[in-house]
């Protein structure tokens, strides 16, 4: 376990607790409500929901708004009901069938994609909430029902309830859908991944870069867009919750952190090329890279013992993703800390800039040699920076102000010197933010807690970084739409891309056009007017899309597949949304159930040039119902070669 017993919570979007029998990659059985990907089964008996125990990233006092933490009162009406534009904005376009607030005089909006419009009987003010950081889709629902206070979703035993309810009162008749042939695509070479010994936008694993394939975007549809798996690594063995969060595609090699150490694999064979031991276990890892293949990551002190159980994670490192070798790792103090190393949560890249930060503090070093450039300045207003967002440019989120009255700014920084550039005042009502894009600036929010479901998110500012000044506040209720990002942490928003001065977001999951299954749709907002841009990528029935990156002007996107099919990475058109698909994984059952063990908040996904990378980013202990049940550390899929 990596959570050490002296500081706040480090998991970012509401990190999970200790997980069942099973882990988080253990696939489910497909479930039986009309909402999901499955067909209909006899519902289980409903049990009462037991809240899990504080595991991994578990909050030891949660601050308030943080995800799990129980939620301001939600607006007359219910999550979800029409809000009031901000003082000075214009009201957004309606989003794609969703419901909008009436016109004065006229007749209510028809609600949208199926949602319910009021709570259920003996519900006050709206559904009760699900905690974020739980499973939603088919295959994590095996991790039960979330304990109370958190965000608004129905739990998996009420969803099958309803859903039963609801087929027998229309008096549906049940079919079943039995799973496709065809071609395996080849079982794939499976690979331990061990352990390290005793002692133990930038870059191709992040944005993409610009390119000459469809409209401007460098990944281009193959001959054969069926695809067959390159290997699957098994998952080492572990006694305890373990974070393995970081994977990276160099020009030759799929870099993955692992236990004590991060290893390269080649990306056609699964053989190990090289692994780097490290004294303690990594606890975060730099999304972005150097041209020349360099990232920084976060380790702690060393190994736990009896003595000390929960090291501290306080080592600052980079690593040559190309020779296999780490070039320099260190600690560093500040005022705050007296002799004793500032805890980091988290690490970000910009240039030759190594930023780490956390409710610690901070400081930035140089990715040659370490050498240490600056540290945030502490003043008599108790301000200290939060967290940085990386890649093409550096920003900072600080804080200021009391807890019960925090202040917080958006600052675009000089790498070298930690000179603010520039610096935008959040509105008052926001206690974290994210960074999505440091170019263009872009920030996401949780205004007043007003999202309700522990997204994180209930606007995203557009901001100009040379003057500080907002562009356009873009609402973005959390009812229809289904980015995330974290609370205590800066860089680790996930479901949404920034390109071509867009804002890319998927649109939550809601009833598709068929007798049962979800669907969702990509949607694009322009950062100048706010206002949506035209067009819509829509998944299909039983299929929902999830954005990965930028490809140039183009957005590389990953389609969930329903249960009996494989998934695919789709290539959308900047402007349109159009789709190409780009690469169809196998439908084989074996291989259904490998893939769909990675899913959601839970899985890193990399595409790359005809490779799809899944890996998770947590190991539990086997399940001592099923101890030899296989599970996996990543798994390939190649349409090349």
């Amino acid at each position: 376990m990596t959570q050490p017993n002296d500081e706040s919570p480090q998991g970012g979007f509401g990190a999970p607790q200790d997980p069942p029998p099973g882990g988080f990659g253990a696939p489910a059985p497909p479930p039986s409500d009309a909402f999901s990907k499955q067909p209909p089964q006899a519902p289980p008996q409903p049990s009462a929901p037991t809240p899990p125990a504080g595991g991994f990233g578990a909050p030891q006092a949660p601050p308030p708004g943080g995800y799990g933490a129980p939620q301001t009162p939600p607006p007359p009406g219910g999550y979800g009901a029409p809000q009031t534009p901000p003082p000075g904005q214009p009201p957004q376009d309606p989003a794609y069938g969703y419901p909008q607030a009436p016109p004065p005089g006229g007749p209510a909006g028809q609600p949208g994609y199926g949602y319910p419009q009021g709570p259920p009987p003996g519900q006050p003010g709206g559904y009760p909430q699900q905690g974020y950081g739980y499973p939603t889709t088919p295959m994590q629902q095996q991790y039960g029902t979330p304990p109370a206070g958190g965000g608004g979703k129905f739990s998996t035993q009420m969803k099958i309830i309803v859903a039963a309810a609801v087929a027998v009162v229309l008096i549906i008749g049940g079919g079943v859908l039995y799973a496709s042939g065809g071609d395996d695509g080849g079982s794939g070479k499976e690979t331990e991944a061990s352990s390290a010994g005793a002692e133990g936008g930038e870059g191709k694993g992040g944005e993409g870069g610009k390119g000459g394939g469809p409209a401007g975007g460098g990944e281009k549809a193959p001959a054969e867009t069926k695809a067959k798996v390159a290997f699957q690594l098994l998952q080492p063995k572990v006694t305890d919750t373990t974070t393995v969060h970081g994977s990276w595609i160099t020009d030759k090699a799929y870099v993955k952190t692992g236990v004590y150490e991060v290893a390269a694999y080649d990306p056609a064979k699964g053989t190990k090329l090289w692994s780097v031991p490290l004294k303690g276990q990594l606890c975060a890892a730099s999304r972005h890279m150097s041209k020349d293949y360099r990232t920084a990551v976060l380790f702690e002190e060393g190994k736990p013992t009896k003595e000390n159980k929960y090291p501290a994670c306080n080592q600052v490192g980079v690593l040559d993703l190309n020779t296999g070798k780490l070039l320099w790792s260190k600690s560093v103090t500040s005022a705050a800390s007296g002799d004793r190393p500032v805890k980091f949560s988290e690490v970000t890249l910009s240039g030759t800039t190594v930023a780490a930060g956390g409710t610690g503090g901070g400081a930035a070093f140089a990715l040659a040699d370490g050498a240490e450039l600056w540290k945030p300045k502490a003043d008599a207003d108790s301000c200290y920076d939060m967290g940085y967002g990386g890649g093409e440019a550096l920003a900072a989120i600080r804080k200021c102000g009391s807890y019960d009255e925090p202040k917080l700014t958006v600052q675009t920084l000089d790498p070298a010197t930690g000179a603010p550039l520039s610096s935008y005042d959040m509105p008052a009502g926001v206690e974290y933010a994210s960074i999505v894009s440091t170019r263009p600036l872009v920030v996401a929010a949780d205004v007043g807690d007003t999202a309700g479901d522990g997204s994180g998110i209930s606007d995203f500012f557009s901001i100009d970084a040379a003057t500080g000044k907002l562009i356009v506040r873009i609402s973005a209720d959390a009812d229809r739409y289904g980015a995330r990002c974290g609370s205590t942490e800066v860089e680790t928003c996930q479901g949404v891309v920034v390109g071509d001065n867009r804002l890319y977001l998927p649109t939550e999951e809601h009833e598709g056009g068929g007798d049962y299954g979800n669907t969702n749709e990509i949607v694009a907002f322009d950062l100048t007017t706010g206002k949506l841009a035209g067009g819509k990528a829509d998944a299909g029935d039983r299929w929902t899309l999830r954005p990965l990156r930028m490809d140039g002007d183009n957005v590389i996107a990953y389609k969930e597949p329903p249960y009996d099919k494989g998934g695919q990475i789709v290539s959308l058109d900047g402007s349109t949304l159009e789709q190409t698909v780009l690469m169809e994984n196998p439908d084989d059952e074996a291989l259904r159930d490998a893939e769909s063990s990675f899913s959601g908040d839970y899985a890193e996904i990399l595409y790359e040039k005809g490779r799809l990378f899944m890996s998770e980013k947590m190991l539990s202990k086997p399940s001592s119902s099923s101890p030899d049940e296989k599970r996996y550390l990543a798994i390939s899929y190649t349409t090349t070669g």
